[in-house]
């Protein structure tokens, strides 16, 4: 048997821990999911957004395609806490054969009465605090399902959730230079609950903590008659929610365009928010300025 040269076996043997490695297929429910598991798992993760950038998580409508697309993946992340209303519907008809991994294990929920009923608010992650366990949930699923690259999710893992750690004291002294009486801000719905108690900044808008909700004349009413009281002055949309109304409510109150939040949906990579992290900093940075 012919010997290989010292050259070629060195080589081989310098790239093969690489072509060895093992690329776990993930699928996560929406984009801001799915950036925080890109940024744990590295170059040993595939991940797929079912919702895709700028798309509304709460009225997301599966295709044929979603199916197969989760009957093929090694692990599933779903944030949990009542968001994917359509996810449990569309894992069965997949067959799919894990479980769903909930990356909002162990938050502190947040609730509030809607219609008479409890609801318990599904935005955990746009408190960073939030973003760090949602990173440390995914960290610990990516090692039990491939437990041979743990050193390098845990390397990834905690050097991810150690810039969050930054962004939040970041986003709290920023916050903290302002007078508590001007901390609030007008949105198209009720998605900064999280936000909003991590940073002691107060939020109103026109609906509940679903998209899919509808805004009664009477509580339109009563919303403007309250932004006046509080003297707000600005007001924002979300790149995934239709701004009519909160622009009627702005008209009505005098309030002024802010700017555009990114709370639940990422933008494309050429948008102002490609991941997570871009998010949150854009977000506190113009309701900061608006503010002032």
């Amino acid at each position: 048997m012919k010997q290989l040269p010292t050259a070629v076996l060195t080589l081989l043997f310098a790239v093969s821990p690489s072509l060895m490695a093992k690329t776990l297929d993930t699928v996560a429910s929406f984009s801001v999911l799915a950036d925080i598991v890109k940024q744990v798992g590295g170059d040993h993760v595939k991940v797929t957004s079912l919702v895709g950038p700028d798309g509304d998580p709460h009225t997301f409508e599966p295709a044929p395609k979603d199916s197969v697309t989760l009957n093929q993946a090694d692990v599933v992340f779903v944030s949990g806490l009542g968001l994917e209303g359509w996810m449990n519907r569309l894992v069965k008809s997949s067959g799919f054969r894990g479980v769903p991994v909930v990356a909002s294990k162990h938050i502190q929920t947040l609730s509030m009465l809607e219609d008479g009923e409890t609801i318990t608010d599904p935005h955990a992650w746009n408190s960073a605090k939030n973003g760090m366990v949602y990173a440390k949930n995914v960290m610990d699923a990516l090692i039990k399902a491939d437990p041979e690259d743990a050193d390098y999710f845990r390397q990834h893992g905690n050097a991810y959730i150690q810039k969050l750690e930054k962004l939040d004291v970041w986003a709290k002294q920023k916050f903290a230079a302002i007078p508590q009486s001007k901390r609030k801000v007008l949105t198209s719905h009720d998605a900064f609950g999280y936000f909003g108690a991590e940073y002691g900044v107060k939020f109103l808008s026109p609906v509940g903590f679903s998209t899919e909700a509808q805004a009664s004349a009477n509580d339109v009413g009563q919303l403007i008659q309250q932004l006046k009281n509080e003297h707000i002055h600005a007001y924002f949309i979300e790149n995934q929610t239709d701004p009519r109304l909160v622009k009627q409510i702005a008209a009505a109150t005098g309030a002024k365009a802010g700017g555009e939040l990114f709370p639940e949906a990422l933008t494309g990579e050429n948008g102002e928010a490609p991941t997570y992290v871009d998010a949150f900093t854009h977000n506190v940075e113009v309701m900061a300025a608006s503010m002032k």
